[in-house]
């Protein structure tokens, strides 16, 4: 099944992620964006720029007058005028400590799926945010980094260039909790990377393997498919290899570690090592 014709998804991911990066700029310090609203639906605690964010994305969703079912961190799964199989999967803010305190690596995340499951997903869209949190700053845009299935992986509108095989310099890993990567350390070292970076935000380190910044990257921990619908088609779409070993659905309830490499068998590689 494909998506409908009828509807410019591109465009729709362009405003709704541009109406959500809005949202979060309204916030112009750390005090305004760590103001805490309860817990959201995929279980972590909802930031005010959580809320704003996703309020933003879900007003374009309605103004499409599409049917589609949305599934979003904080609200959970809604039936948009009427609900339908079409999925967009919804990370408002993807890094929200990171949007916070006003450290690089957070973003918007949306995905378009013509179905349930990862392999689904035909349009993927992650936007960057501005970290500056001085209010009389002009924010800036931030990267926009967007995909289409079987049409390649674009960052600011410029086309990835296809991975190619090579070393294990540079592992991403996502997340970062201190007991979790002393845990892995030894599995770390005996995969052969020579460093080790934790940005704070699973679709943006995706972005960085699909870009050929990172070479590959690691969660530590299951991740939900918000987190990693719209990036993981990048990393494809730019030939790299992706794999969620325990799960792939497009649900809220979906917890996986997520794997990713320039090429499969860095990825077999890492696969065999840490699952």
């Amino acid at each position: 099944m494909s998506l409908p014709d009828s509807t410019d998804w591109l465009e729709f991911c362009r405003r709704a992620a541009g109406a959500a990066r809005d949202a979060v700029h309204a916030y112009g310090s750390t005090a305004e964006r760590a103001v805490e609203t309860g817990r959201g639906e995929g279980g972590d605690t909802a930031y005010v720029i959580d809320r704003a964010a996703e309020d933003a994305v879900f007003g374009e969703i309605e103004a499409l007058g599409v049917p589609v079912t949305a599934i979003s961190e904080e609200r959970g799964e809604i039936a948009i005028a009427g609900g339908g199989p079409v999925r967009l999967v919804i990370d408002p803010v993807d890094g929200s400590i990171n949007a916070k305190r006003g450290l690089p690596f957070a973003c918007v995340s949306i995905a378009i799926a013509a179905g349930p499951r990862m392999e689904d997903v035909e349009v993927g869209w992650v936007a960057e945010l501005d970290p500056r949190l001085t209010a009389q700053d002009e924010p800036r845009r931030g990267r926009d980094w967007w995909a289409v299935k079987g049409e390649g992986a674009f960052r600011d509108g410029e086309v990835l260039p296809p991975l190619r095989p090579g070393p294990l310099e540079v592992l991403g890993l996502e997340t970062a909790r201190p007991e979790l990567v002393a845990a892995a350390a030894t599995a770390i070292e005996s995969v052969g990377a020579r460093r080790i970076r934790a940005l704070g935000s699973v679709a943006m380190t995706l972005c960085l393997v699909a870009a050929g910044q990172l070479d590959a990257m690691v969660s530590l921990r299951p991740i939900r498919s918000v987190d990693a619908a719209a990036a993981q088609l990048l990393v494809i779409e730019a030939g790299g290899a992706v794999s969620f070993p325990a799960a792939d659905e497009l649900s809220l309830e979906m917890r996986s570690p997520v794997l990713a490499a320039r090429d499969s068998d860095l990825l077999e590689r890492l696969l065999g090592t840490f699952v």
